[in-house]
């Protein structure tokens, strides 16, 4: 029997209960499938599309269309976890009502349960736009990957004191705001620990240490297919790109050598069978 779809309300009992969740990035059907049978709570198709799968060297290039593509995609391969896409660049930062309007857009058109959006104060009004009207958001605060350029880079954030009291000022107002759920990203791990514990909502972090209510990963890095190497925080559970690479080999050597296709790889046709002549 199928199990009962993962909630939003699930999620914020799961913190009550101490019960870890677990979520995973997912950007085609296929893959949404193996994660929802293998029982992951969370299939977040991320903007981390345009590095993983569209070889963009960051994620700001990646467009509301493309985004709504591959949620849609994925939504067609799940039936039990909870599915949030993630609101590219320039797709809710302009006002409140871009925001809404577009994150309206993941739910009606592409079948996602939520949406994710990055920021802090910044972003407080644009949440409760959101969320008031009834669809359900995820923050992110921490490494914000959209905002790469200011931040100067790839690197922890909440080191320093201010640093830290601004990113809890600012998970502080999202809850308020009205997201279900926080993504902590790339930060101090007695950071994310003191926020888990103040807020309500589930914390889940990526890179932020063990304390948060869940985690999160690339599921292309903890699979161990991304040839250019993984952050610190990834803990690979197969190797996934090497297995793949000798798969490749082994079959352009059969190829080659004539070895396949075999006669168990082709098709015959019926023999008719032989008319008597008539002397």
């Amino acid at each position: 029997m199928t199990e009962t779809p993962v909630t939003v309300t699930q999620l914020v009992n799961w913190k009550k209960t101490q019960r870890k969740i677990t979520a995973l990035t997912a950007y085609d059907a296929n893959t949404a499938r193996w994660l929802d049978q293998a029982g992951v709570d969370v299939v977040l198709v991320g903007d981390s599309l345009g590095m993983v799968a569209l070889g963009h060297s960051t994620t700001l290039p990646v467009t509301l269309e493309e985004m709504l593509h591959h949620t849609r995609a994925v939504s067609r391969g799940l039936s039990r976890a909870l599915l949030v896409g993630d609101m590219p660049f320039m797709s809710y930062q302009v006002s409140p009502q871009q925001a809404l309007e577009n994150a309206g857009r993941f739910l009606k058109e592409a079948g996602a349960c939520a949406v994710k959006l990055e920021g802090g104060a910044r972003v407080e009004n644009h949440v409760r736009a959101i969320a008031e009207a009834g669809i359900p958001v995820m923050g992110h605060l921490g490494l914000t990957p959209q905002s790469v350029h200011q931040l100067g880079g790839y690197k922890v954030q909440g080191k320093k004191i201010l640093d830290a009291k601004r990113i809890k000022s600012d998970a502080q107002k999202l809850q308020k705001a009205g997201v279900f759920s926080l993504v902590l990203e790339a930060v101090p791990s007695d950071l994310a620990r003191e926020i888990t514990a103040e807020l309500d909502i589930p914390t889940i972090g990526i890179g932020a240490g063990p304390y948060c209510d869940g985690q999160i990963l690339v599921t292309q890095d903890m699979l161990g297919m991304n040839p250019g190497g993984v952050p610190k925080f990834v803990k690979q559970f197969a190797d996934l790109g090497t297995q793949i690479k000798n798969a490749v080999e082994a079959y352009a050597r059969d190829v080659r050598e004539g070895a396949f296709p075999g006669v168990e790889h082709s098709y015959h046709r019926d023999r008719e069978p032989l008319k008597k002549v008539e002397p």
